[in-house]
């Protein structure tokens, strides 16, 4: 298995974009992203940090030029081989890395879009020792709030695709742009109860319409 890098996933894109006879800019916008979204310089900030593509434009692509996954990686170059629909970036065999941000930034629009998943600019990374995490990301806590589950400087790795259980812990945001975690305590056709994981807070009521999305934890750095 290759080694997957910043400078091999965006070659992937240039070769996926000449293989159907388009410019980068021409693959952005068949699949409706903005014209500029694989230019060069979006790929390294202003800082000098590397960017990489989010896994939301990434599966934008495949879509619309009707590629898998395995062909944008072998057909880059990578000849990297998977077995699930897993996307996201291996800095070494085993190891894989999903887009880190911090709680306290979560809350900010323009870091996820409307169903929970990753998306923009202004992500960082933390490399995970698995890449079974389909669409994933991680939150750094901040604060003493989440005591005594996660502490400050924890990270949860949250999975947007995950199926939601009672007794889960998750990531909840609300329409008014509040982003929470909770441990979910019951679900109705109208609503859910939240518990909060500090056990000085109050249990939560939230109306089904008061809620943009819900993602569960599935790993936590403690």
């Amino acid at each position: 298995m290759s080694q997957i890098s910043h400078s091999t996933i965006w070659a992937g894109i240039d070769e996926l974009a000449n293989r159907h006879g388009l410019s980068v800019s021409g693959l952005a916008r068949l699949a409706g992203l903005d014209a500029t979204a694989f230019n060069k310089s979006k790929r390294v900030s202003r800082d000098g940090r590397e960017r990489w593509p989010s896994t939301e434009s990434i599966a934008k692509v495949l879509d619309a030029t009707g590629e898998t996954f395995d062909q944008f990686l072998t057909g880059g170059g990578l000849y990297v081989q998977t077995d699930h629909d897993t996307i996201g970036f291996a800095e070494q065999p085993g190891s894989f890395s999903i887009p880190l941000l911090r709680l306290s930034e979560a809350e900010t629009s323009g870091f996820f879009d409307a169903g929970g998943f990753p998306v923009g600019d202004g992500w960082d990374e933390i490399e995970m020792p698995t890449s079974n995490t389909s669409s994933a990301y991680a939150l750094e806590i901040c604060g003493s709030d989440q005591q005594p589950v996660y502490r400050d400087g924890d990270f949860v790795i949250v999975a947007p695709s995950a199926q939601v259980r009672r007794g889960d812990r998750i990531v909840v945001r609300t329409t008014g742009g509040k982003v929470m975690i909770m441990t979910l305590q019951r679900q109705t056709a109208k609503q859910v109860e939240l518990h909060p994981l500090n056990p000085k807070g109050a249990l939560v009521t939230l109306a089904l319409t008061e809620i943009e999305w819900i993602a569960r934890i599935v790993w936590a750095s403690q």
